[in-house]
């Protein structure tokens, strides 16, 4: 018995509640599992899990094996990877999970570039906005969007995440443009499912105020809601890496650009407690590159239509703000 191996099983087993979810990731028989995990306890003489028809427990002995474990296992990892992150080659097998229209949109394509500069590497892609455990569902990174993080997360920060509000031509002809966050009330509006639903956050004063929306259109899928506002049904809150590309297209417009949106930020997030294995940490400095505080969707060739305000430090020429029309008489 490689007792590393069994080892790293029981943790994962232990962490994910279920031997035919670690046998699932990890593409082995639910045998091939529990033959493990059963070595190990052979191999120290007490039972580690107990086992139920309906659910999986550590016994006493196992919950004081799975913290030596994790320390253990920690301890190799980190020792081999000070001893050779300079030399070792990336390869190997990593589980992402990432925002389905940031995913689709513009993580791919970098994506892409990592595993062809790395041919050994292969990468399993979740597209998904939930917020799921990465140790249950054994991924080995997820990439969310969000204003703060909760103290115990461990992550790091990949760039900024802007946001737009938008609209058709058409919808600003028949409905007016709205000059003020606070007018959004009087008309249809868009919202984000569950955290842009009823109300939208705006700086005005340069103070952070949440602005209450109304509409009949809710969803959990930025694209959709976008598509919604392009055939001119109403007013939609976006981020720029969703919006950029309509809005350059004349497709929508950018409006009440004098009270900017909140502004998020983009993290990478690591399952807690783990050393961080090479591959991971070399994907995410490349992402970080990649994206920064001048995301590439917030930029633009000076020949092109500006998409939204924004001032850029790069190549890309400042981008001048938007005005309504004014009412004529």
């Amino acid at each position: 018995m490689d007792q590393l191996a069994a080892m790293k099983i029981f943790v994962r087993v232990a962490e994910a509640g279920s031997f035919a979810a670690v046998a699932t990731q990890r593409g082995l028989a639910r045998s091939v599992i529990t033959r493990q995990v059963a070595a190990l306890e052979a191999r120290l003489g007490t039972k580690l899990i107990a086992r139920s028809t309906r659910r999986l427990a550590l016994t006493a002995a196992g919950a004081a094996y799975l913290e030596k474990c994790r320390e253990i296992l920690a301890l190799v990892e980190e020792a081999e990877g000070d001893l050779s992150d300079a030399r070792r080659e990336i390869r190997g097998r990593l589980r992402l999970s990432v925002p389905l229209s940031l995913g689709v949109r513009h993580l791919m394509a970098m994506i892409v570039d990592f595993t062809t500069l790395h041919p050994r590497l292969s990468v399993e892609l979740d597209f998904t906005d939930r917020h799921i455990d990465l140790i249950a569902e054994g991924m080995d990174l997820a990439v969310r969007v969000t204003a703060e993080l909760d103290d115990t997360v461990v992550a790091r920060r990949l760039g900024i995440c802007r946001s737009v509000v938008v609209a058709s031509p058409a919808y600003l002809g028949r409905h007016g443009w709205p000059r003020h966050p606070r007018e959004l009330i009087n008309h249809e509006c868009f919202g984000y499912v569950p955290t842009l639903r009823s109300s939208w956050p705006f700086i005005i004063n340069h103070k952070l105020t949440w602005v209450r929306t109304r509409g009949r259109i809710q969803a959990n899928n930025g694209d959709a809601l976008l598509d919604a506002a392009i055939h001119g049904l109403g007013i939609t809150y976006q981020p720029t890496f969703i919006a950029a590309q309509a809005i350059a297209a004349g497709q929508v417009e950018a409006i009440l650009t004098d009270y900017p949106p909140s502004e998020m930020s983009l993290f990478a997030i690591f399952p807690g407690g783990r050393y961080v294995p090479h591959p991971v940490r070399a994907l995410v400095d490349f992402l970080a590159e990649r994206i920064g505080d001048q995301p590439p969707w917030d930029l633009r060739e000076p020949d092109q239509p500006a998409p939204f305000p924004l001032q850029s430090k790069s190549r890309a020429t400042r981008i001048r703000r938007k005005s309504p029309p004014r009412k004529q008489g």
